[in-house]
C-alpha cells in the first residue's frame, strides 16, 4: 500500500502493539462509504486494517482491537460500532482500554441518510463548536440521550423525535450543513426523527414504514433547494465481521 492511510495506520499500529512481524500485504480497497460525510469512513477503514491484520496474524481480543482503533482514531465513538455492529455507547477510562457498551437496535427501524455533494472536514466541523456549554443545555442533552437509549430498547418510537434533539453541536454546525435546519423541522408521520450524522454534512432520518416514500420526501427537499445529494436507506447490522450494509443503491438529486 502506497502512502499512509487509515488501513495502513491501523495495521502498523497493531503490529507494533503485538510485536508481530508480518509478511507484505497488498490490498485492493472498494468502499461505498463517502469520505468527509459524517458516516464514519475513517473508522471503517481503521477497523478494516485491524481485520486484515487478524487474517494475517490471528484473532485478537475485542479490548485490544477497540483500544488500538481508538488510538488511531483519537476516540472510540465510531470505532466501537465499526468493530461490533449495532448500537454502541463507549466509556473511555484514563489509563485503561476503552469499554464498549452494546445495546439492541430495533429490527423495524431504518436510517434514511442524505449526503450532500459537499465535503465537510472533521476539523472544520469541530472548530465550529463552542468551548463551553450552559448548564441548561448540558442537562437538556443528557436527558435526551438517555431517553433515546430507553426508547430504542423498549420500542417507544413516539419518543424518538424529541430524544434526538440537540443543543450541543447541531446549532453550531447549521451554517456548515446544507438544509440542516429544514431537515430537523420535517413533520411527517413516516419520519420518526432527524439528526446530523456525526460531524456532517450527512443527515439521518429515522423511519419504520414506507422507507421509499421517506427517500422521495428527503430527495425532493434537496432538489427544491438545488442541492445535489445522494439519499440511501441503511439498515443496522448486529454482530462482528459485517461484510456490507443493506442499502438501496442511493439516488442522487
Amino acid at each position: 500500500m502506497r502512502g499512509v492511510n487509515a488501513l495502513e495506520q491501523a495495521f502498523d499500529a497493531m503490529a507494533r502493539r503485538t510485536g508481530t512481524r508480518t509478511p507484505t500485504v497488498v490490498v485492493d480497497v472498494a468502499s461505498d462509504i463517502p469520505m468527509a460525510a459524517g458516516l464514519g469512513s475513517s473508522a471503517a477503514a481503521t477497523v478494516a486494517g485491524l481485520r486484515i491484520f487478524e487474517r494475517v496474524a490471528g484473532r485478537l481480543p475485542d479490548s485490544v482491537l477497540l483500544g488500538t482503533a481508538t488510538s488511531v482514531e483519537g476516540h472510540a465513538d465510531n470505532a466501537a460500532p465499526a468493530l461490533f455492529g449495532g448500537l454502541n455507547s463507549v466509556m473511555e477510562i484514563e489509563g485503561a482500554e476503552p469499554v464498549a457498551l452494546r445495546w439492541g437496535w430495533p429490527e423495524a427501524l431504518r436510517l434514511v441518510v442524505a449526503t450532500p455533494a459537499v465535503g465537510l472536514a472533521t476539523a472544520t466541523a469541530r472548530a465550529a463548536l463552542p468551548d463551553t456549554l450552559t448548564r441548561r443545555d448540558a442537562i437538556y442533552n443528557l436527558q435526551r440521550v438517555l431517553s433515546l437509549v430507553h426508547a430504542l430498547q423498549h420500542g417507544e418510537f413516539d419518543r424518538l423525535r424529541e430524544a434526538v434533539k440537540d443543543r450541543w453541536h447541531q446549532p453550531a454546525r447549521a451554517s456548515l450543513v446544507p438544509l440542516l435546519t429544514d431537515a430537523l423541522a420535517i413533520e411527517d408521520p413516516d419520519v420518526l426523527g432527524a439528526f446530523l450524522s456525526g460531524a456532517g454534512p450527512s443527515i439521518a432520518f429515522l423511519a419504520r414504514h414506507d422507507h421509499a416514500r421517506v427517500e422521495r420526501l428527503v430527495s425532493s427537499m434537496y432538489a427544491r433547494a438545488g442541492v445535489e445529494a445522494t439519499v440511501r436507506t441503511l439498515g443496522v447490522h448486529e454482530g462482528e465481521f459485517v461484510d456490507a450494509v443493506a442499502s438501496t443503491s442511493g439516488r442522487t438529486v
